[in-house]
């Protein structure tokens, strides 16, 4: 085609209908005669491109200028499979989420690729006390882990009442990490004991739901055993382990101790305390107190049990606590209500830490 000076060059229709089919969003390619070259139109702008010289804005629509930050999909874009298997067991309350593979991810990256990952987190009370997480497997869309993680203390409330929420995410060193999709699984749906294959199509980021009224921050796990020993009338608190406890040090660890309380207490006389274990969120104590007091009695009395982050040269950081009771509810009550019937039995339970703080403890640790 001979283009004259001074006349402007005719562009074929299939230039202007030409579009990017890359996966995401339907968008115009921006400068399309770099992709179909015509002799003698170079120095032609595009309608854009004179739009930009001018100084007036580019109409919407166009696909130029428009920004996709925080963009996760459209009805049309394929955010790729997740497969994992789950098995709860009663008996040492433990929670196994094994995360296999993923299949047909969005790329996220330049290269066409990503860079995946998969969090967990349990519904309500998502904190990072309770978040785990995969190693990254790099440049890849369809990523294998073969990975197991375990979530400790694991109750039949929990399994009742909460959601495990399974997110892949892809790794930017130089900026934020991206969402890619996600999945939930409703405790409630496994039988325990039997572990339950998922293969399930990843899911646009749904927001989490506020809790009603004033919750309380979720801070970790310790399992309690409580035994009355009727020979030697009184109580012998075993304070056994803690799981998932919250980081309350830049190092990303804790150094906790849990300290005990028999109330109400009068001679502040049945305070005890655990010896610290250093940079760690899941330590292992094993260590007893006794109390001497008479079986009857005990419902009267409640046992307050709070674990601390020890510091150095200066006051000590609150992670969580509980406090076992006929005025408690839910476990914490029949925890202590099982202790007042029985005798001579040892009963082990897990509980969850929260970020109330006790009234004894309101001055310091």
């Amino acid at each position: 085609m001979t283009v004259r000076r001074g006349d402007r060059a005719s562009v074929p229709i299939r230039e202007h209908m030409a579009i990017d089919v890359s996966p995401g969003p339907i968008r115009p390619i921006a400068q399309i005669s770099a992709y179909f070259p015509h002799p003698g139109l170079e120095g032609v702008l595009t309608t854009q491109d004179r739009m930009r010289g001018e100084g007036t804005t580019v109409p919407p629509g166009t696909g130029e200028g428009e920004s996709t930050e925080g963009y996760d999909s459209d009805e049309n874009t394929t955010l790729g499979t997740l497969e994992f298997d789950i098995l709860y067991d009663p008996e040492s309350c433990t929670l196994d989420c094994t995360i296999l593979r993923a299949k047909g991810l969005k790329p996220m990256d330049f290269n066409g690729l990503a860079d995946p990952y998969v969090k967990l987190h349990l519904l309500p009370g998502a904190c990072k006390a309770n978040k785990l997480k995969t190693r990254t497997q790099h440049n890849t869309l369809n990523p294998v882990w073969n990975e197991a993680l375990i979530y400790n203390g694991i109750t039949a409330e929990d399994m009742a009442r909460k959601t495990l929420r399974i997110t892949v995410c892809d790794e930017d060193k130089l900026t934020h990490n991206e969402f890619i999709g996600e999945t939930r699984v409703p405790l409630r749906r496994l039988r325990p004991g039997q572990k339950r294959h998922f293969n399930l199509c990843l899911e646009r980021q749904q927001p989490l739901e506020p809790p009603a009224g004033w919750a309380l921050e979720e801070r970790g796990r310790i399992l309690l055993a409580l035994t009355y020993i009727s020979e030697r009338h009184g109580l012998l608190v075993s304070i056994l382990r803690c799981a998932h406890l919250a980081a309350m040090d830049v190092c990303g660890y804790s150094d906790p101790y849990v300290k005990t309380y028999l109330k109400p207490d009068e001679e502040k006389k049945s305070k005890h305390k655990t010896t610290v274990k250093k940079k760690t969120l899941n330590p292992e104590y094993n260590e007893d107190f006794f109390y001497e007091i008479e079986q009857s009695d005990l419902g009267h009395k409640s046992l307050e049990i709070t674990v601390w982050d020890y510091d150095i040269g200066k006051s000590n950081d609150f992670i969580g606590g509980v406090t076992l009771g006929l005025g408690a509810s839910g476990e914490c009550r029949q925890h202590w209500l099982s202790c007042l019937q029985t005798s001579d039995c040892r009963l082990e339970h897990w509980h969850t830490l929260t970020n109330e703080l006790p009234e004894s403890s309101t001055f310091g640790p």
